[in-house]
C-alpha cells in the first residue's frame, strides 16, 4: 500500500470520529462512533481468555471496522433504522471498499462477509459485543438522556445475540441488572 493510499483510508475513518450516535457519555456528552467502536475492540480483547478457542484479533477486526459504513451516512439508530438506510449504507461502504488496495480490499471484503453471515463465533461474539456496549453506554449515561423507548430496550435488546454462548448471556444478565437499578433509582428520586 502506498503512503497516499493509506493517508486517504485514515481520513476517511476519521470522520467517525465527528460521527455522533445515539448514545451519551456518562458526563451526558453525546458520543462519537468512533468511541463505540473503539470500545467494543477493547471489550473483544478483553475476552481472549474467556473464549481461547476464537481468533480474537479477528473479532477485534471486526469490532474496528464494524461502522465504517456510518462514514458515508452518519449513525442512525437500530430502532430508526430502515432497509432503505441499510441498503443505502452498504452501497456506500461497498463502493468505497472496493475502491481500496487490492489486499486492503480481499481482507476488509472478507471481514465484512463473515460478519454479515454471522456463521462463525467471530461474528457472532463482535454482533453480541457491538449490542451489549449501547446498553452498557446507557446504564453509564444519565437516565434522563434516556429516550422513552430504550426502557423496554434497556430489558429486551441482545438476548439473542448472547444466546450462543453462556458467558456472554451471564454478562447480558448483569446488564440487565445495572439497567433495572437504575430504572429504580429513577423512579426513587
Amino acid at each position: 500500500m502506498k503512503a497516499r493510499e493509506y493517508l486517504d483510508i485514515l481520513h476517511v475513518a476519521e470522520r467517525l470520529k465527528d460521527t455522533t450516535r445515539h448514545c451519551t457519555t456518562s458526563k451526558g456528552r453525546v458520543e462519537s462512533v468512533a468511541e463505540h467502536s473503539w470500545r467494543i475492540s477493547l471489550m473483544a480483547m478483553l475476552l481472549r481468555e474467556e473464549f481461547p478457542e476464537l481468533d480474537i484479533d479477528k473479532v477485534i477486526c471486526m469490532c474496528i471496522i464494524h461502522d465504517l459504513g456510518e462514514c458515508f451516512t452518519g449513525d442512525i439508530p437500530v430502532f430508526n433504522k430502515t432497509d432503505k438506510d441499510r441498503e443505502v449504507e452498504d452501497k456506500l461502504l461497498s463502493d468505497w471498499v472496493n475502491s481500496l488496495p487490492e489486499e486492503t480490499k480481499k481482507s476488509f471484503s472478507a471481514l465484512y462477509a463473515e460478519m454479515d453471515a454471522l456463521e462463525t463465533k467471530e461474528a457472532k461474539l463482535y454482533k453480541a459485543l457491538d449490542k451489549l456496549e449501547a446498553l452498557i453506554q446507557h446504564n453509564e449515561a444519565p437516565i434522563s438522556t434516556w429516550a422513552e423507548n430504550e426502557y423496554e430496550l434497556q430489558k429486551t435488546y441482545a438476548h439473542d445475540a448472547v444466546a450462543f454462548s453462556e458467558w456472554l448471556k451471564e454478562l447480558r444478565a448483569e446488564v440487565l441488572k445495572d439497567s433495572l437499578d437504575k430504572i429504580a433509582a429513577a423512579k426513587e428520586n
